[in-house]
């Protein structure tokens, strides 16, 4: 069993606090110990022969973080930017990100009962990025492996 299986597996079997957000009329969820903070969108800077799905640099308090759009990394369909548009800064292992979100909705505490696995049919390489999904009342929440969500 690698370290990836174990630690999915451990943060299944525990409640979780996470933050919910919209792309593309679908729920995504990332744990809240990996939120630093969620601001308005912003001026980004691009930066010329970068991936696709980076869209630059912003200016957070006098840092320079890179910002990503996770609508272009996961290959969903463009938007407009709206009033509701907003840049998670998340803790990678590279340090600050800013990940361009089409709105931040709710913080849920998810119960481990309502978290399963990704099922078979949906989880292949073009899917690590998906880590679980969460059952509510009222959705389904797509869980992510910011980890793999993030990687270039």
């Amino acid at each position: 069993m690698d370290q990836d299986t174990i630690r999915l597996e451990k943060s299944l079997q525990d409640e979780q606090q996470t933050v919910v957000f919209r792309l593309a009329d679908e729920s995504y969820g990332i744990e809240i110990f990996r939120v630093n903070e969620i601001i308005r969108l912003r001026e980004i800077t691009p930066v010329p022969r970068t991936e696709r799905h980076v869209k630059g640099l912003v200016n957070l308090r006098g840092k320079t973080i890179p910002v990503i759009d996770l609508r272009t990394r996961f290959a969903l369909p463009t938007c407009e930017e709206t009033e509701s548009s907003r840049i998670i800064v998340v803790e990678s292992e590279s340090g600050q990100i800013g990940v361009v979100v089409d709105a931040v909705t709710e913080v849920l505490t998810l119960d481990a009962d309502s978290i399963e696995e990704t099922p078979v049919l949906v989880s292949d390489s073009e899917n690590q990025f998906v880590r679980a999904v969460a059952k509510t009342n009222s959705k389904l929440i797509t869980l992510l492996d910011l980890d793999h969500a993030l990687a270039a």
